[in-house]
């Protein structure tokens, strides 16, 4: 085994779980990427045990040609707030997992477990587009929606760890029905999820309106995913920029809505679908204007894109394992020795 001597034992990993990946990448202080692997999530329907090994085998790897000093998982789901268990993630199957020592015990080495929107947020304050500004909440836009919250520079888990869950806000009582349970949730309108399903519902109504979308699919709508949807409207199909517009503006109204609540100077819109510039941004501009409260007499928070792409993840789980280690190491020595404690 090498350590990369420019960096010594500085170096950690940082593992990204959502509803259709898992990435894992060495990572600077400086949130720099030095090795990556991605693959995808095995099916849901399997034990979380499955999961595990994925992640396990992918530290593992990495750990082949470099030394590190711990590991940071950002996981799809509710985690406590001890960063220790998934309580819930609505896309895998963790109910009270406590992954944290499974995985430590595993790997041998020091392991953090946080929300992978928190990770994402931190990655986005230290290294990309809020570094320097210490008020705000980033919205990642993926399978559903994930979102977190700096404030004062500080990431804000709330008392039990879930602070954040913007997804599961509930903006159209009896809506749509939501993996979480619920019906109406935020990310059932302003998510890749949502917009997949528009797109499909448009071509299993044979509305001409989506010619074009058909006939990229052979008519089959189940072919139809958020990314197909975004490359048309970016090469100027009519009906996908509908529905990108419509996905922007729903984003728009939640957004307004956190506004009300956090007041933040800035938005940072993060995830796949927002990688579509202004198809996307700039409806949830407008729309979030518009729903402003108090609009015209108070200062509006910026709304920008995140910076970071999909690497955001991996380097804010690697960046709180890093901060974390001092703690992180007594309770790995705990657990070694049979005795674990709360940290």
């Amino acid at each position: 085994m090498t350590t990369n001597a420019r960096y010594g034992h500085s170096l950690t990993i940082g593992v990204d779980i959502g509803g259709t990946k898992v990435a894992a990448a060495v990572v600077t202080p400086g949130g720099r990427v030095l090795a990556r692997l991605r693959t995808q999530t095995p099916e849901r329907s399997k034990s979380p045990a499955v999961v595990e090994d994925t992640i396990v085998s992918a530290v593992s790897e990495l750990r082949r040609e470099y030394t590190v000093r711990a590991v940071g998982v950002g996981a799809a789901g509710f985690v406590d707030e001890r960063r220790s268990k998934v309580l819930f993630a609505p896309h895998l199957s963790w109910r009270e997992e406590p992954l944290r020592d499974t995985l430590s015990v595993r790997l041998g080495l020091p392991v953090v477990v946080e929300n992978d929107a928190n990770a994402s947020a931190w990655a986005e304050v230290r290294a990309g587009a809020a570094r320097g500004v210490d008020d705000v909440v980033v919205v990642n836009l993926g399978t559903g929606i994930g979102g977190a919250i700096v404030s004062e520079g500080r990431l804000r888990r709330g008392r039990y760890g879930l602070a954040g869950e913007f997804g599961h806000m509930t903006v159209v009582p009896g809506g749509h029905r939501c993996e979480c349970g619920n019906r109406g949730c935020w990310e059932q309108y302003a998510s890749g999820n949502a917009l997949t399903r528009e797109a499909r519902e448009l071509v299993v109504a044979e509305s001409p309106v989506a010619e074009a979308l058909r006939q990229e699919v052979g008519g089959d709508p189940g072919l139809i995913t958020g990314s197909l949807v975004s490359e048309l409207a970016r090469k100027g199909d009519r009906a996908c920029r509908e529905l990108m517009e419509e996905t922007g503006t729903w984003l728009g109204v939640g957004l307004a809505n956190l506004a009300a609540a956090f007041d933040p100077e800035l938005f940072v819109i993060g995830g796949g679908v927002s990688e579509t510039g202004g198809l996307l941004l700039d409806p949830a501009r407008r729309a979030f204007a518009k729903g402003l409260t108090g609009r015209g007499y108070r200062p509006e928070a910026r709304v920008v894109a995140a910076a970071l792409g999909n690497e955001a993840g991996v380097i804010g789980a690697a960046d709180l394992a890093r901060e974390s280690l001092p703690r992180a190491r007594r309770g790995l020595r705990q657990r070694r020795l049979g005795g674990l404690r709360r940290f």
